[in-house]
């Protein structure tokens, strides 16, 4: 997802947000201290959450027209005249995005032809799905969005309205009589509460009750700045709601982008200027550290390897000298300072299972993992593998808490 930036420091310079965490937007959910009506309050809050999209897609359009990313589809989505956002604001969405996209890129083009699944939360105007299907060489992939259904509803008016969204979707393609889901063979958009998941759907067993979700394709998950404004417990029961829905023979993924360090100067002032906004961060508190975001990972399942890193570590280990060369004379960034202190204060974590091999599922050995490539030996996550920060998981113990006293997967 491109997600859009969350107002920090920055915010005090002008009157209103600068932005939103992508499909979630900057509100947290389920906090409603010192509301007469609770329900409300929530209500309130919900509506302002779901009408954040347009932030995100603001603050995207802004980073494509300085020229950082290339794509052609974000403006399709644009209910806004453009608005050029802070030098340091484009350059922090540029390496989230970049570096989002290397981890969906490696995993969908590893192993040639190997169809994969991509589940993506709180999906809201993200164009991520059409970005990789207009490639030359499109992956495989059966793509999923679920959002609010009012988020859901406006994109899906728009890929109806633009052939040159709808081209990339294949027939047949049904909507839902309430204009809020659309499904297709390589494409689906859910409209979901994800507080909701498992209220709406039921325990969940085989293939979910989500719909069209395929059990048995390596999935991959994707939370950019979605999860972090549930409420900590509701925000891992999502995560292991789709963990359960998988088989355990799947390969399966989560690429999480959060904030982090909420307790040095600059984090304590990060979260008072959203705090004056009601803006609440849940998650931050329970996964405030790389360390603690490794071990998050582990704790939902994803045991065989991954890494937490923050953004600045991301520019500087994933960007090339020659790319960084070319954003440098993009625009004049003056907040060299600032910019530094906020990479350090959001991070990037994914985190990976192979899958149990067939025997271990079935008692008896019924054909190859579904990770490794026919008789190669090669991995869905190879190429996560190499990535600068990912680190091999260590090997399991009853207690999964003593991993952790130190570095995660170190």
């Amino acid at each position: 997802m491109a997600a859009a930036h969350i107002p920090t420091i920055l915010t005090s310079r002008n009157a209103r947000p600068l932005g939103r965490g992508h499909g979630r937007g900057n509100h947290g959910l389920n906090d409603n201290e010192g509301e007469d009506d609770p329900e409300a309050a929530g209500a309130r809050k919900d509506k302002i959450v779901q009408g954040t999209d347009n932030d995100a897609n603001v603050s995207r359009m802004s980073a494509v027209e300085v020229g950082y990313l290339h794509d052609p589809y974000a403006k399709l989505f644009a209910t806004a005249g453009n608005q050029r956002r802070f030098p340091i604001i484009n350059r922090g969405t540029y390496v989230r995005t970049r570096a989002i996209d290397k981890l969906v890129e490696d995993y969908l083009y590893s192993q040639g032809s190997t169809r994969k699944q991509v589940i993506s939360l709180g999906a809201g105007s993200d164009t991520r799905y059409f970005r990789l299907m207009s490639r030359e060489k499109p992956p495989d992939v059966l793509y999923h969005e679920l959002d609010f259904p009012v988020n859901t509803a406006l994109k899906i008016v728009t890929i109806q309205r633009e052939p040159s969204l709808r081209s990339h979707i294949d027939d047949p393609l049904f909507v839902l009589s309430t204009d809020t889901e659309l499904h297709a063979p390589n494409y689906h958009i859910h409209a979901i509460d994800l507080r909701t998941l498992d209220r709406a759907y039921g325990q969940p067993v085989g293939p979910g009750k989500l719909g069209h979700i395929d059990p048995a394709l390596p999935t991959l998950l994707i939370s950019e700045c979605c999860l972090t404004y549930l409420a900590p417990d509701t925000a891992d029961a999502v995560i292991k709601h789709f963990v359960r829905i998988l088989s355990p023979a799947t390969p399966a993924a989560l690429v999480l982008y959060e904030p982090i360090n909420p307790f040095d100067s600059f984090g304590k002032v990060m979260i008072a200027n959203l705090a004056a906004r009601g803006i609440v961060m849940q998650t931050i508190q329970r996964y405030h550290s790389l360390d603690t975001q490794k071990e998050r990972l582990w704790n939902y399942g994803f045991v065989d390897g991954g890494g937490a890193e923050d953004v600045d570590f991301l520019y500087q280990e994933w960007v090339d000298a020659r790319e960084k060369k070319r954003i440098g004379r993009l625009e004049m960034l003056d907040e060299v300072e600032e910019l530094n202190l906020l990479a350090k204060h959001y991070c990037v974590a994914w985190g990976f299972r192979e899958g149990k091999p067939a025997q271990d599922v079935e008692g008896k050995a019924e054909g190859k993992d579904e990770g490794k490539d026919d008789g190669k030996g090669a991995s869905v996550w190879d190429r996560w593998r190499a990535l600068p920060g990912t680190l091999e998981a260590p090997p399991v113990r009853e207690n999964l808490q003593s991993l952790f006293t130190g570095n995660s997967w170190g």
